[in-house]
């Protein structure tokens, strides 16, 4: 073969090896487009799946193509180069099927919504080994190509690439390590040395978290094999919450620990499976320590929850009486407020009286409510002063449940100030339904037990910061047997009500008919409430 000759194959091989990549990318980019278009954009499930082999399918056809060129045009080439025309079309051929078969088992998996058995960094990882062995099959084999210079090149390669990329290569390695273990997936909680977040993603190299201050964290996946790792959405979603608290001897342990977990449940992120718990820790100089353990679903939700049932453990403890120990001097302080009030005759108690009297006073509570004495008190001033004396002022922080549907009753409730959602829950038609309403600044909830000792007939749950004043029944009936004709009066206002909701009330399943019949009879409710009423004067 003439110098000429050679120099006209060699530009002639080079033309075919550029036409092959030309026409390789332009089929690919020609499948790519119509799969999208026709198939993935009607969401067929096909369409999916020729888009994991239309890169080798495409580079198939064009080494094909190149391969029987020489044929069809009667096309002198160098042997060599037939050789190498060869290799890459077994190479291809080989690439084609793995990823068939890949294609095959994803799609199928994805079509039972079942998680493919592989981490992807994995599965890659494998597929990328599957051909590079291959390939130096081909060009062994096909080819002819002895390739111990290039394994042995690869090997001084190699190191030369492990050390300069070691902290890469460690990534990668504690990515795979990471996937294998399953230690963590997209949409869990984790906690990595300092850093704490939600997991967006995660790759070969690096974990992606979203924190508590909604940022973007990118962890090396090297650091967190090497840290210690706590994932708190494993083995489910549940994580247990501990919040500890000291109180003094005065209060009864078995109240304090009543009082922690009623918090707990009315804070509504907190699981009610299993139901939070109370303990004592131990017995110190100025109390006992206590510690309110519970569980959520949401760790995200962490620090609010903790502030919520914080916040519910002070109000509930204010209510019941319950004391966090004080320090020395603020104690001493308490004293002198109080000496100092008393030389000015103001005594805390005689301001607390007065509040609550102002507060019975400005309520529909013991009024009239139709006729010509509407909005008039039905018993004496000096009535309504000492039912004051007796009532309890309580503060209530938003979200408590002062009562549940279905609860027995035995008080009712003035709203000084905030605000009270009532809930009722019935059924009709075989369908559950709620309805809400709402009790603002001087009006009256729950009066309906304090009357007739039936069940609550709704749920309350308190809007925002809120001040009561409970009546309880057995005040109630200290004042009836005072007052003989307030309890005719009370009967006729309330079965007069009822009369009219006698309908919405057979809906509420809490009430039998008994109840309802007897809550809309005038004789029959004073009967009953004279009953229930009798019975609370002679408990003790």
């Amino acid at each position: 073969m003439s110098y000429k000759n050679l120099i006209n194959t060699e530009v002639l091989e080079l033309f075919l090896v550029v036409l092959a990549f030309c026409l390789g990318l332009v089929l690919y980019f020609l499948f790519r487009y119509l799969n999208k278009k026709y198939l993935i954009s009607k969401a067929k499930r096909s369409g999916i799946f020729l888009s994991k082999i239309l890169s080798p399918l495409a580079f198939l056809i064009s080494v094909l193509f190149v391969r029987q060129a020489d044929l069809v045009q009667g096309l002198q080439l160098s042997p060599g180069f037939q050789k190498y025309v060869d290799a890459a079309a077994y190479f291809f051929l080989f690439f084609f099927l793995v990823r068939l078969l890949d294609a095959f088992l994803v799609t199928n998996y994805e079509r039972r919504e079942k998680i493919f058995p592989l981490p992807r960094i994995l599965h890659r990882f494998l597929l990328f080994l599957i051909y590079l062995v291959f390939l130096f099959v081909v060009l062994k084999g096909v080819a002819g190509v002895d390739i111990t210079p290039l394994l042995a090149t690869s090997a001084i390669l190699t190191m030369i690439l492990g050390l300069a990329l070691q902290e890469l290569l460690g990534n990668i390695i504690s990515g795979i390590s990471i996937h294998i273990t399953k230690a963590f997936s997209r949409g869990d909680w984790i906690k990595s040395g300092d850093n704490e977040g939600l997991v967006i993603d995660t790759n070969w190299r690096e974990t992606k978290i979203k924190d508590l201050y909604s940022n973007i964290v990118v962890i090396p996946n090297h650091s967190i094999s090497t840290n210690i790792l706590i994932n708190y959405s494993c083995p489910d979603k549940r994580t247990a919450l501990n919040i500890p608290v000291k109180v003094s001897y005065e209060s009864p342990p078995e109240s304090v620990m009543e009082a922690l977990r009623e918090a707990a449940l009315d804070v509504p992120e907190v699981s009610r499976m299993p139901p939070p718990e109370a303990y004592i820790l131990s017995y110190e100089d100025f109390g006992i320590s206590y510690i309110l353990k519970f569980w959520i679903t949401d760790f995200s939700k962490k620090y609010y929850v903790l502030g919520k049932a914080g916040r519910l453990i002070w109000y509930k403890f204010r209510r019941k009486g319950i004391e966090i120990p004080l320090p020395l001097s603020n104690k001493v302080q308490h004293v002198f407020e109080y000496l100092s009030r008393a030389k000015t005759g103001e005594l805390p108690e005689q301001k607390e009286e007065m509040i609550k009297y102002q507060s019975l006073l400005s309520s529909s509570f013991l009024r009239y409510r139709k006729g010509e004495q509407e909005g008039k008190l039905i018993v004496s001033d000096e009535e309504i002063r000492k039912l004051a004396s007796s009532a309890q002022r309580q503060l209530y922080s938003s979200g408590e449940t002062l009562f549940k549907q279905g609860d027995k009753g035995e008080s009712c409730f003035i709203v000084m100030s905030g605000k009270i959602k009532g809930v009722v829950t019935y059924e009709e038609k075989g369908k559950k339904h709620t309805s809400e309403f709402y009790i603002n600044q001087g009006g009256i909830f729950g009066e309906m037990s304090l009357y007739t000792g039936m069940p609550r007939t709704a749920t309350g749950i308190i809007e925002g910061e809120t001040q009561l004043l409970e009546i309880g029944a057995r005040d109630f009936a200290l004042l009836l047997s005072r007052n003989p004709e307030l309890a005719e009066i009370t009967a006729g206002i309330v079965s007069d009500r009822n009369k009219e909701n006698r309908g919405f009330l057979k809906k509420v399943k809490e009430l039998s008919e008994k109840d309802i019949r007897d809550s809309c009879d005038k004789m029959s409710l004073l009967e009953r409430m004279k009953k229930f009423l009798s019975f609370l004067t002679l408990k003790k």
